[in-house]
Protein backbone atom coordinates (compact mmCIF):
# COMPACT_ATOMS: atom_id res chain seq x y z
CA UNK A 1 0.00 0.00 0.00
CA UNK A 2 1.42 2.81 -1.14
CA UNK A 3 0.22 6.00 0.98
CA UNK A 4 0.30 9.19 -0.53
CA UNK A 5 -0.95 11.68 1.97
CA UNK A 6 -3.32 11.47 4.61
CA UNK A 7 -5.09 15.44 5.38
CA UNK A 8 -6.97 16.01 7.75
CA UNK A 9 -10.47 17.83 6.88
CA UNK A 10 -12.29 21.02 8.05
CA UNK A 11 -13.07 18.70 10.80
CA UNK A 12 -9.90 17.43 11.63
CA UNK A 13 -10.17 14.37 13.13
CA UNK A 14 -12.02 13.13 10.20
CA UNK A 15 -8.58 12.46 7.63
CA UNK A 16 -8.78 11.62 3.72
CA UNK A 17 -6.39 8.46 3.01
CA UNK A 18 -4.49 8.73 -0.55
CA UNK A 19 -3.06 5.97 -1.96
CA UNK A 20 -1.40 5.33 -5.16
CA UNK A 21 -2.17 3.30 -8.29
CA UNK A 22 0.10 1.65 -10.73
CA UNK A 23 -1.22 1.57 -14.05
CA UNK A 24 0.12 0.58 -17.53
CA UNK A 25 -1.41 -0.29 -20.42
CA UNK A 26 -3.52 -2.94 -19.30
CA UNK A 27 -5.28 -1.04 -16.39
CA UNK A 28 -3.87 -0.66 -12.90
CA UNK A 29 -2.84 -2.20 -9.65
CA UNK A 30 -3.87 -1.26 -5.86
CA UNK A 31 -3.22 -2.09 -2.65
CA UNK A 32 -6.51 -0.28 -0.81
CA UNK A 33 -4.96 -1.56 2.87
CA UNK A 34 -2.01 -2.87 4.13
CA UNK A 35 -1.88 -3.26 7.88
CA UNK A 36 1.50 -2.79 8.57
CA UNK A 37 1.55 0.03 5.96
CA UNK A 38 -0.75 1.64 7.97
CA UNK A 39 0.69 0.79 11.51
CA UNK A 40 4.03 2.25 10.09
CA UNK A 41 3.16 5.69 8.82
CA UNK A 42 4.03 8.44 10.97
CA UNK A 43 0.54 10.20 9.74
CA UNK A 44 -1.57 7.57 10.86
CA UNK A 45 -0.75 6.52 14.45
CA UNK A 46 -4.15 7.26 15.49
CA UNK A 47 -5.02 4.14 13.60
CA UNK A 48 -1.64 2.13 14.90
CA UNK A 49 -3.10 -1.09 15.85
CA UNK A 50 -6.87 -0.73 15.54
CA UNK A 51 -8.76 -3.61 15.01
CA UNK A 52 -10.94 -3.90 11.69
CA UNK A 53 -13.01 -7.09 12.42
CA UNK A 54 -15.71 -6.12 9.98
CA UNK A 55 -16.05 -4.84 6.52
CA UNK A 56 -19.21 -3.67 4.52
CA UNK A 57 -20.15 -3.21 1.26
CA UNK A 58 -23.19 -1.04 -0.11
CA UNK A 59 -24.91 -0.09 -3.11
CA UNK A 60 -27.18 3.09 -3.59
CA UNK A 61 -29.43 4.22 -6.77
CA UNK A 62 -29.03 7.40 -7.94
CA UNK A 63 -31.13 9.91 -5.86
CA UNK A 64 -30.23 7.96 -1.93
CA UNK A 65 -29.03 9.85 1.75
CA UNK A 66 -27.74 7.27 4.29
CA UNK A 67 -27.53 8.64 7.66
CA UNK A 68 -26.35 9.54 9.97
CA UNK A 69 -25.27 6.64 12.09
CA UNK A 70 -22.92 5.42 14.73
CA UNK A 71 -22.38 3.10 17.36
CA UNK A 72 -20.97 2.57 21.36
CA UNK A 73 -20.05 -0.96 22.98
CA UNK A 74 -18.06 -1.02 21.09
CA UNK A 75 -17.24 2.30 19.54
CA UNK A 76 -17.16 1.97 15.74
CA UNK A 77 -14.68 3.79 13.42
CA UNK A 78 -15.06 3.47 9.71
CA UNK A 79 -12.76 3.55 6.57
CA UNK A 80 -15.13 4.04 3.39
CA UNK A 81 -13.92 4.09 -0.21
CA UNK A 82 -16.48 4.65 -3.56
CA UNK A 83 -15.58 1.35 -5.35
CA UNK A 84 -18.33 2.72 -8.25
CA UNK A 85 -20.55 5.39 -8.86
CA UNK A 86 -20.13 8.78 -6.92
CA UNK A 87 -20.73 9.12 -3.29
CA UNK A 88 -20.73 12.38 -1.07
CA UNK A 89 -19.94 11.71 2.04
CA UNK A 90 -20.95 13.90 5.77
CA UNK A 91 -19.96 13.61 8.94
CA UNK A 92 -21.41 15.25 12.40
CA UNK A 93 -19.49 15.82 15.41
CA UNK A 94 -21.60 14.34 18.19
CA UNK A 95 -18.90 14.78 21.05
CA UNK A 96 -20.23 16.71 24.08
CA UNK A 97 -17.37 19.10 25.03
CA UNK A 98 -16.13 19.15 21.53
CA UNK A 99 -15.69 22.81 20.29
CA UNK A 100 -17.23 21.32 16.76
CA UNK A 101 -19.75 19.53 18.33
CA UNK A 102 -22.90 19.67 16.22
CA UNK A 103 -20.86 20.55 13.13
CA UNK A 104 -21.59 18.53 9.85
CA UNK A 105 -19.21 19.05 6.68
CA UNK A 106 -19.18 16.48 3.57
CA UNK A 107 -16.41 14.95 1.41
CA UNK A 108 -17.08 14.41 -2.61
CA UNK A 109 -15.48 11.18 -3.28
CA UNK A 110 -16.25 10.03 -7.10
CA UNK A 111 -14.99 6.73 -8.04
CA UNK A 112 -12.65 7.31 -11.18
CA UNK A 113 -10.69 4.35 -13.01
CA UNK A 114 -8.57 6.47 -15.21
CA UNK A 115 -6.91 8.64 -11.52
CA UNK A 116 -3.34 7.82 -10.49
CA UNK A 117 -5.02 7.36 -6.99
CA UNK A 118 -7.92 6.47 -4.67
CA UNK A 119 -8.70 7.23 -1.28
CA UNK A 120 -10.54 6.14 1.58
CA UNK A 121 -11.66 8.65 4.44
CA UNK A 122 -11.78 8.24 7.96
CA UNK A 123 -14.80 8.76 10.40
CA UNK A 124 -13.52 8.29 13.93
CA UNK A 125 -15.89 7.33 17.07
CA UNK A 126 -17.51 10.18 18.08
CA UNK A 127 -18.93 11.25 14.64
CA UNK A 128 -22.06 10.23 12.99
CA UNK A 129 -21.63 8.85 9.84
CA UNK A 130 -23.84 9.13 6.54
CA UNK A 131 -23.28 9.95 2.55
CA UNK A 132 -25.52 10.73 -0.23
CA UNK A 133 -25.67 9.79 -4.05
CA UNK A 134 -25.88 11.26 -7.30
CA UNK A 135 -25.53 8.41 -9.19
CA UNK A 136 -25.67 4.82 -8.61
CA UNK A 137 -22.87 3.96 -7.30
CA UNK A 138 -20.90 0.85 -4.64
CA UNK A 139 -18.96 1.62 -1.31
CA UNK A 140 -17.18 -0.20 1.01
CA UNK A 141 -15.70 0.36 4.53
CA UNK A 142 -13.51 -1.19 7.28
CA UNK A 143 -15.31 -1.28 10.55
CA UNK A 144 -13.06 -1.32 13.90
CA UNK A 145 -15.75 -2.88 15.78
CA UNK A 146 -18.56 -5.29 14.94
CA UNK A 147 -22.04 -4.32 14.59
CA UNK A 148 -24.01 -4.26 17.96
CA UNK A 149 -27.36 -4.69 17.90
CA UNK A 150 -28.66 -2.26 20.52
CA UNK A 151 -25.97 0.19 20.99
CA UNK A 152 -26.66 2.34 17.63
CA UNK A 153 -28.85 5.48 17.17
CA UNK A 154 -28.90 8.18 14.57
CA UNK A 155 -29.36 11.70 14.17
CA UNK A 156 -31.45 12.83 11.32
CA UNK A 157 -30.04 14.39 8.34
CA UNK A 158 -32.72 16.45 8.16
CA UNK A 159 -32.52 17.84 11.92
CA UNK A 160 -33.11 22.08 11.74
CA UNK A 161 -30.57 22.77 14.33
CA UNK A 162 -27.08 20.44 12.71
CA UNK A 163 -24.78 23.43 11.99
CA UNK A 164 -23.74 23.14 8.24
CA UNK A 165 -21.38 26.26 8.72
CA UNK A 166 -18.39 24.43 7.79
CA UNK A 167 -19.60 22.37 5.41
CA UNK A 168 -18.65 22.76 1.22
CA UNK A 169 -21.10 25.29 0.15
CA UNK A 170 -21.40 23.54 -3.09
CA UNK A 171 -21.48 20.68 -1.21
CA UNK A 172 -24.39 21.60 0.88
CA UNK A 173 -26.35 22.99 -2.20
CA UNK A 174 -26.18 19.42 -3.93
CA UNK A 175 -28.46 18.05 -0.50
CA UNK A 176 -30.63 20.50 -0.22
CA UNK A 177 -31.72 20.34 -3.71
CA UNK A 178 -31.68 16.24 -3.28
CA UNK A 179 -33.40 16.49 -0.38
CA UNK A 180 -36.12 18.93 -2.81
CA UNK A 181 -36.43 16.80 -5.50
CA UNK A 182 -37.45 13.57 -3.11
CA UNK A 183 -34.45 12.05 -1.85
CA UNK A 184 -34.62 8.50 -1.51
CA UNK A 185 -34.39 8.71 2.99
CA UNK A 186 -35.42 5.56 5.17
CA UNK A 187 -38.04 6.21 7.41
CA UNK A 188 -35.63 5.34 10.35
CA UNK A 189 -33.40 7.61 8.79
CA UNK A 190 -35.82 10.49 8.48
CA UNK A 191 -37.10 9.92 12.37
CA UNK A 192 -33.88 10.41 13.55
CA UNK A 193 -32.99 12.32 16.68
CA UNK A 194 -32.06 16.53 16.35
CA UNK A 195 -29.05 17.64 17.45
CA UNK A 196 -31.02 18.86 20.72
CA UNK A 197 -32.62 15.40 21.24
CA UNK A 198 -29.59 14.00 21.21
CA UNK A 199 -27.67 16.43 24.01
CA UNK A 200 -30.52 15.37 26.34
CA UNK A 201 -29.86 11.68 25.76
CA UNK A 202 -28.42 9.93 28.04
CA UNK A 203 -26.67 7.91 25.50
CA UNK A 204 -25.27 10.86 24.70
CA UNK A 205 -22.71 10.43 27.60
CA UNK A 206 -21.10 7.78 26.04
CA UNK A 207 -19.44 10.01 23.29
CA UNK A 208 -17.48 13.09 25.30
CA UNK A 209 -14.41 14.88 23.73
CA UNK A 210 -11.52 13.56 24.51
CA UNK A 211 -12.73 9.76 25.96
CA UNK A 212 -13.70 8.33 22.57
Amino acid sequence: MKILSVTPLVLPDVKVIRFARFSDARGYFTEPFRRSDIDGHPDLQFLRGTPTPQMNESWSRAGVVRGLHFQWNPYMGKLVRTVSGRMVDLFLDIRLGSPTFGQIAAYDMPASDEAPHSEWIWVPPGFAHGNFFTEPSRIEYLCTGEYSPGCEAGLSPLAPDLDWSPCDAGLKREFDELVTRGATISQKDTDGLTLAAWKADERSTNFVHGRC
